[in-house]
């Protein structure tokens, strides 16, 4: 008797949690593609937000292997989401980083760095946790989160650590 009622209830719970997900992906959902990239089909707003290698890291943001101390390459303060596509917080942070992409559109670069691909860009910055964010002002030190956040949060640093320095 109790084995019946066991499996009886672990097909409730798994038919519940295969309801709750198709119920969730039919709808005008984020969509999720290979490349961690985030479209909404119904959001005008779409920024753009690029995936750095090593190379282009080095190019854009900081040539880590010529200089020993902290110099921001770019124009506009920026955000590097160090992700990998198996992470489920960071699934949940990329249509989030992909909407303000489109809000802060031409104020700061948001980009990506995979860390399964560029694990010698991970280790130079010591990401051990994913997502970590790093938050560059155009002057002045980063300042690295780790964990998913909330747009909120995301907001707030955008305005007290990137913004207010171009302000």
């Amino acid at each position: 008797m109790k084995k019946k009622t066991i499996y009886a209830i672990a097909v409730l719970v798994l038919a519940a949690g295969v309801t709750v997900f198709f119920s969730f992906s039919k709808k005008d959902n984020p969509v999720i593609t290979g490349q961690n990239t985030v479209l909404n089909k119904n959001d005008n707003k779409k920024g753009k937000m690029e995936h750095l290698t090593a190379e282009t890291f080095k190019k854009k943001i900081f040539d880590y292997e010529n200089n020993k101390e902290w110099k921001f390459e770019g124009d506009k303060p920026a955000i590097i989401d160090f992700y990998a596509d198996w992470c489920g917080p960071c699934k949940m942070v990329a249509p989030v980083l992909e909407e303000l992409s489109g809000e802060y559109d031409g104020k700061i670069d948001i980009y990506k760095v995979d860390t399964e691909a560029e694990q010698e860009l991970a280790a130079v910055f010591g990401i051990r946790s994913i997502p970590s964010i790093l938050f560059i002002p155009s002057s002045g030190q980063p300042q690295m989160s780790m964990g998913a956040m909330p747009k909120d949060g995301f907001v707030q640093a955008i305005n007290e650590i990137l913004l207010k320095s171009v302000n």
